[in-house]
């Protein structure tokens, strides 16, 4: 007889998933799945940047890391913060930095 999930957690790891938790978990993979977007993320994870920071770091456009940043903003991976007129960024969502940094990991095991 299977065990009923008695955690209090707002999902039941072994229920079907509703399509919008599918949605999100999909898009989250797609944003992993980007190796520019990978790159950010894990500066993001290092420390907080502006866009022309994480531009001039990983050798992008600007206008590349504004498309990025909005991507990832809309599925709440980075959040910014306003400093005057510059606008910092910094990964949102631990649990993707989590699985990043274990999925960076397995690629560099040899």
């Amino acid at each position: 007889m299977k065990e009923k999930n008695t955690e209090n957690t707002p999902y039941d790891i072994e229920g079907d998933l509703d399509e919008e938790t599918l949605f999100v978990v999909s898009q989250t993979f797609k944003a992993l799945g980007d190796p520019t977007r990978i790159r950010i993320l894990h500066l993001l994870h290092q420390k907080e940047c502006a866009v022309n920071e994480i531009a001039d770091t990983l050798n992008l456009s600007q206008s590349t890391v504004s498309h990025q940043l909005r991507f990832l903003k809309n599925l709440r991976l980075v959040k910014n913060r306003r400093a005057g007129t510059t606008i910092f960024y910094s990964h949102d969502d631990e649990h993707v930095i989590q699985i990043l940094e274990q999925v960076i990991a397995h690629a560099r095991h040899s």
